[in-house]
């Protein structure tokens, strides 16, 4: 099993290298070159999701590149 991530440059949802596609948002722009990570669990009572523009609970990459 691999620790390695895949960050969307849409949402930037983090995901397993397997995944092809965002499930999120469907977008196929993903990328492993990102930096940081916030596990967001209510994204409505978060500022910084409120700053990322976060409306669902999960792991996000803090800069993607």
């Amino acid at each position: 099993m691999t620790d390695r991530r895949i960050a969307c440059r849409e949402c930037h949802s983090l995901y397993e290298a397997s995944v092809q596609a965002c499930p999120v948002c469907g977008s196929s722009r993903l990328t492993d070159d990102w930096a940081g990570c916030i596990i967001v669990a209510h994204p409505n009572q978060s500022d910084v999701a409120g700053a990322m523009d976060v409306t669902q609970p999960g792991t996000y990459a803090l800069k993607v590149r």
